[in-house]
C-alpha cells in the first residue's frame, strides 16, 4: 500500500520590512532532500503572512546533480488544475496537482519557481542547516541546469514553499519540529542526517519554525513583525502536516528574553513577560491541538541563558519553572532534555562552552548535533 507523506515542510512566517520589499523577473530554487522512494510529489505554496495576492507564473521539479545544479532531462512542470500559472491570495495556500515523478529514497529533488511579475516578497522564514540551502536567480531559469554565475545569489530564506509531499510506502511517516529560532537552525537535519546514517530510511523530520516567535505574543510594528505570529495564529496553520504522527516543541525562551520595559525599547514592555504559569498553558494548548490530530507530544526543554543580552536572575527563574514543569508532566509522551544535554555541568545556567555559538542564546553546530543525538535518543521507536 502506499499513502501521501510530507517529506519536507517549513513555517510560513513574516519577511522583515525593508524598502526593497518586491521582486520581479526572479527564480528561487530549493534543493530538498527526499529520504523516502515513491512515484508522484505534490507541492504546497504558501501565502499565509503576504497582505496581497502573487502570482507563481512558472514552476517545476527535478532530480537534483549537486549544490543547485539540476539535471534537465527529469524536469517535470508544476501545474495547478493543469494550469502552469496560480495567483495565490493573501493569507492562502495551494496544492499542485500530483505530478509523476520517479523518486528514489536519499536523492535530492530541486523545486524552481519563476515570478514574473512585481512580487510582495513576505510570505517566508530563515531557515539554515546542512539540508536547508537556496538560491535565486534573475530571469526564468526553471529548466536551467546551473543557474548563471553573475545573475545568481544563494539564500537561507524560504518564500513561498511550504511543503512537499510524497506518494511512498504505508511504512513511512514523518514528525514534526515545531519552534523558534533554535529550531530554524541545524538540528532538525542533524536528526534528519543520523536517520540516513543509521539507515532509518522511514522517518523525515519536518521543520516548522520562524526566529523570533513567541508563544503568546507577537509584534505589530514593522521594527519586529519579522519575528512571526504567536503561537494561537501559527500553530493550527503548521501543524497539520501529511503523514505526520508525533511533534517535538521546543519553544518559550523568546517569550522569557524579550520583555526589557518600554524605557529601554517602546516595543518590548515588561508587561509582555509572562509567568511560569502562562508560558505552561501555552504548551498545554500545543499539546491539546496536537492529540486532537492523534499525534504523540514530546517537550524540549529550554535552553540555557546565561551570558545573553538581557539574562537576569528572574529569566532563569522563569526557565527553570518551565523546565520543572516539562520534566514532570504526565501531559505529554517524552521529554527531551536539552537544556541538560547542552549545560556546563559546572553551571547549569549557562552552555558548555563546546556547544555555544558564542551568543549565549543559540547552540553552535556541535551543540546542533548534540540535539539531535538527544532527540534521537529518546524517541526511540518513533524512529524506524
Amino acid at each position: 500500500m502506499s499513502k501521501w507523506i510530507s517529506f519536507y515542510g517549513n513555517a510560513m512566517s513574516i519577511a522583515e520590512h525593508r524598502v526593497e520589499g518586491y521582486s520581479k523577473n526572479i527564480t528561487l530554487r530549493y534543493p530538498i532532500y527526499c529520504p523516502f522512494s515513491g512515484s508522484s510529489i505534490r507541492l504546497t505554496f504558501d501565502n499565509f503572512c503576504g497582505t496581497e495576492a502573487i502570482t507563481i507564473t512558472e514552476a517545476s521539479i527535478a532530480l537534483g546533480k549537486g549544490g543547485t545544479e539540476l539535471d534537465a532531462s527529469t524536469a517535470r512542470p508544476v501545474t495547478f488544475d493543469k494550469i502552469t500559472s496560480v495567483s495565490i491570495s493573501s493569507g492562502e495556500k495551494i496544492v499542485s496537482d500530483p505530478i509523476s515523478f520517479s523518486v528514489k529514497g536519499g536523492e535530492t529533488l530541486l523545486v524552481s519557481f519563476y515570478l514574473e511579475g512585481f512580487t510582495q516578497m513576505r510570505s517566508a522564514v530563515l531557515v539554515t542547516g546542512p539540508l536547508s540551502k537556496g538560491a535565486y536567480a534573475v530571469g526564468n531559469h526553471c529548466n536551467t541546469s546551473i543557474l548563471p554565475l553573475n545573475d545568481s545569489r544563494n539564500t537561507n530564506w524560504f518564500y513561498f514553499l511550504s511543503d512537499l509531499e510524497i506518494l511512498t510506502a504505508d511504512s513511512c511517516h514523518s514528525i514534526v519540529c515545531y519552534g523558534d529560532s533554535i529550531t530554524a537552525q541545524s538540528w532538525p537535519d542533524e536528526l534528519n542526517l543520523l536517520c540516513r546514517e543509521q539507515e532509518k530510511n522511514h522517518t523525515v523530520f519536518i521543520r516548522k519554525a520562524a526566529s523570533g516567535t513567541r508563544i503568546l505574543r507577537e509584534y505589530h510594528c514593522i521594527t519586529y513583525e519579522s519575528y512571526g505570529l504567536k503561537g494561537s495564529h501559527r500553530f493550527p496553520h503548521e501543524l497539520p502536516v501529511c503523514g505526520a504522527d508525533a511533534i517535538i516543541i521546543q519553544q518559550g525562551i523568546n517569550d522569557i528574553i524579550h520583555p526589557v520595559g518600554i524605557e529601554v525599547n517602546p516595543f518590548r514592555p515588561m508587561s509582555d513577560l509572562p509567568s511560569a504559569k502562562e508560558l505552561i498553558e501555552g504548551l498545554r494548548y500545543y499539546i491539546r491541538e496536537s492529540k486532537k490530530l492523534g499525534m504523540k507530544v514530546y517537550l524540549g526543554t529550554l535552553l540555557p541563558i546565561e551570558g545573553w543580552r538581557t539574562y537576569a536572575p528572574f529569566r532563569e527563574e522563569l526557565r527553570n519553572a518551565v523546565n520543572d514543569w516539562m520534566r514532570t508532566t504526565d501531559e505529554v509522551d517524552g521529554v527531551i532534555d536539552f537544556a541538560k544535554a547542552l549545560a556546563d555541568p559546572d553551571n547549569e545556567s549557562a552552555f558548555l562552552p563546546t556547544y555555544d555559538s558564542g551568543d549565549h542564546l543559540h547552540p553552535s553546530e556541535a551543540g546542533y548535533r548534540k540535539m539531535a543525538m538527544a532527540a534521537y535518543d529518546i524517541l526511540g521507536k518513533c524512529i524506524y
